[in-house]
């Protein structure tokens, strides 16, 4: 249930309101400051209010509504309609995610394999106009033999890549006695496709305050994952990204999975999160990541995350969906086309004189 403020209420009346429905009622109020409103969401025993006896609380109130959707934070209801900013701050500045902003794209190797390879990916992703650096510390792999990361000495490396570059950090976390570690390097922690259900470990990283990075299950429907979301939020964290990663379809022979661009419309009329796309995981081979990348844009996508190794025939993961530095560079100057057609394409930094 929220409670939608008339526009110009007092700040004042709007704290009053708060703690009667906290003291009194014994709801717990969320106050989200929109750019013409105030929304109070009330999260707890809902069910046998009156929207009208709420309404008779203060003049200033102009409407009360219920949110129907099982997600209630997560919900673009929740917010009145109005989309989340998630500012996440970065040695370069703070970068804004959403759909009232421009796109924001995630570059670099799928795992973090030696210094020289991800200070140098650093270098030409950012040169290219990547905001964010991706690299896997600690890797969820299929088989128990395969490559799983280097673990503690990556998060080490990304640190330096971070150094050196001023990119923004987004890595996996797959354990929560990892979190405290892994959070003093990256910039959003990702949870990832395997571990979108994984409910002790959405509300460990719910209880913390670095922005999520949620990718959705490979065999998940729209509303588990928005509903994992929840889990994230319900615990406190409202800073979510939610990421379509290709689902599994009965289909495997020519893509690695299903990219599912539908899932931008829908989650826009759904939720007020923002949208990530990753069409690396999406399509499974490098030579099929540019169609998509542009087609996510053009559909509306708030932000991309694509794989980039200096060396795709000898990465350690992931090698033949990473388009080399060359090839994304050449990708980024086709995405400026389609996303200054949207109005969504970042303005280039100044130069000081």
């Amino acid at each position: 249930m929220i409670i939608v403020m008339k526009s110009g209420a007092p700040e004042a009346e709007v704290d009053r309101l708060t703690e009667e429905l906290n003291q009194t009622w014994g709801l717990t109020p969320e106050k989200i400051v929109g750019r013409y409103k105030v929304v109070i969401g009330l999260v707890g025993d809902t069910a046998d209010l009156d929207p009208l006896q709420l309404q008779e609380m203060s003049s200033w109130i102009e409407q009360v509504l219920r949110v129907e959707q099982p997600f209630k934070r997560a919900s673009r209801e929740f917010r009145h309609g109005e989309a989340s900013d998630v500012i996440v701050n970065t040695p370069n500045g703070p970068v804004h995610f959403g759909e009232n902003h421009p796109l924001v794209v995630i570059a670099g190797p799928c795992s973090v394999e030696n210094e020289e390879m991800i200070v140098e990916t650093a270098r030409r992703v950012k040169a290219a106009g990547a905001k964010f650096l991706r690299g896997g510390a600690y890797k969820p792999r299929t088989s128990p033999y395969s490559f799983q990361g280097h673990g503690e000495s990556a998060l080490e490396l990304l640190a330096a890549a971070r150094e050196e570059t001023g990119l923004g950090i987004i890595t996996e976390l797959m354990d929560t006695a990892d979190l405290e570690v892994l959070g003093e390097v990256a910039d959003i922690i990702q949870v990832g496709a395997r571990n979108m259900q994984n409910f002790a470990l959405l509300k460990k990283v719910g209880a913390q305050d670095k922005p999520v990075f949620l990718k959705r299950g490979m065999s998940s429907t729209i509303e588990e994952w928005l509903m994992a979301a929840e889990y994230i939020m319900a615990a406190g964290n409202p800073n979510v990204i939610l990421c379509e990663r290709g689902i599994r379809t009965y289909d495997r022979q020519y893509c690695r999975n299903t990219l599912d661009l539908s899932v931008i419309p829908v989650l826009r009329s759904l939720t007020h999160l923002p949208i990530a796309i990753d069409p690396s995981h999406g399509t499974g081979w490098a030579e099929y990541v540019p169609a998509m990348a542009k087609a996510a844009i053009a559909a509306g996508t708030d932000s991309l995350m694509i794989e980039v190794h200096p060396n795709p025939q000898k990465a350690l993961s992931d090698g033949p969906q990473s388009l080399t530095p060359d090839r994304f560079d050449r990708l980024m100057e086709e995405l400026a086309v389609i996303g200054k057609a949207v109005n969504r394409w970042p303005q280039p930094e100044a130069v000081l004189a």
